[in-house]
């Protein structure tokens, strides 16, 4: 709340979060199954520089540094897995930086949450570019390049999906076509086509990247809300049902749905996914402690390890090119790696 405008004092804080913790108990957060397997796991974790940040979608980039955003303090971080040192760059107040791309020339791409713009830092001289968005209101969510350097983009308020050409700064916007739908987490397929999910509908989305036309698909179970999504080399895109606590695949060939029930449950609220090494990856943000869990598509067989941090949200993880993943626990503040060995 205090990082999207609360006006609260620091001393009614505490006040509110008792009463709301009081008033909206919620579910009973799920124990965190450890599920045991061939993998071998281990998970380090880094505190990052500034408390309360919120850090959150580490970026492996090319100079081998992994990058991160500190929403809640309007920073942008750079982690040295090698000597294990951070650096910070400060952002205009109020953007809440959210999601992060790196184009051929290694400048950082990040979406202005809260400020409604989209950004670019170049980690070299630290200069920061604003580019904003084309209609009020506007949150941009999810940027991702495509393999001819466009980058494409979410924005979860506004409903809209959004096309920028860096060279040039233009920006052009697609209305998603079920209202209100917030558009969120996003891939890209082979053939150059986004998908995106819709997070306040049971939709699935994909764009044509030069028509911006955009057709939709719908889950099967109508209480269906996903936030991230994952795709593997056959074009197939998988899904992390955040609210009936479902792994899920689709094939948008066949039109084909398939689910599994996440190892910790139905609250266990699966968020962050990704696939790599042949294998699924997703963090269950409602077990207590959260938990890394692997699903392997040809056993259909899940293996799960718990996150160190205890409870949390790993809100995007991001597989390197030794085939380790890079997450990030929001409540802690923590930057972490799952090193993976067979």
């Amino acid at each position: 709340m205090l990082g999207y405008g609360a006006p609260l004092k620091k001393d009614e804080v505490d006040v509110v979060i008792d009463y709301l913790a009081a008033a909206i108990p919620g579910p009973p957060r799920p124990v965190g199954k450890v599920i045991p397997g061939s993998v071998q796991a281990t998970i380090k974790e880094w505190d990052t520089p500034t408390r309360g940040e919120r850090v959150r979608d580490p970026l492996v980039a090319r100079d081998g540094y992994i990058y991160y955003a500190g929403q809640f303090k309007d920073k942008l971080g750079q982690f040295d897995p090698r000597t294990g040192k951070f650096k910070e760059w400060d952002l205009r107040p109020g953007t809440g930086p959210h999601g992060l791309a790196a184009d051929e020339e290694g400048n950082i791409w990040f979406t202005g949450q809260s400020a409604g713009y989209m950004g670019k830092l170049n980690p070299k001289t630290g200069k920061i570019t604003e580019y904003p968005m084309p209609i009020p209101h506007a949150t941009p969510h999810t940027p991702l390049f495509d393999r001819n350097g466009t980058l494409f983009f979410t924005l979860e308020t506004g409903n809209s999906f959004g096309r920028m050409n860096i060279k040039t700064g233009q920006i052009k916007l697609a209305t998603s076509p079920t209202p209100d739908s917030r558009p969120y987490g996003m891939v890209i397929n082979s053939q150059g086509f986004p998908f995106y999910a819709e997070f306040n509908s049971n939709k699935l989305a994909r764009v044509d990247p030069e028509t911006m036309e955009i057709k939709e698909y719908e889950l099967p179970h109508k209480d269906s809300r996903v936030r991230r999504i994952a795709i593997t080399p056959d074009d197939v895109i998988w899904y992390a049902d955040y609210d009936r606590g479902y792994l899920g695949r689709f094939d948008p060939k066949m039109v084909q749905f398939k689910e599994w029930l996440s190892p910790s449950g139905p609250h266990s609220l699966p968020y962050a996914i990704t696939a790599a090494g042949g294998a699924i990856w997703y963090n269950e943000a409602g077990a207590n402690p959260n938990t890394i869990v692997r699903f392997d598509p040809k056993t259909e067989k899940f293996q799960a390890w718990v996150l160190p941090s205890g409870p949390g949200s790993v809100r995007n993880m991001m597989p390197a090119p030794d085939g380790n993943l890079w997450i990030a626990n929001s409540a802690a503040d923590k930057l972490g790696e799952v090193e993976i060995r067979k």
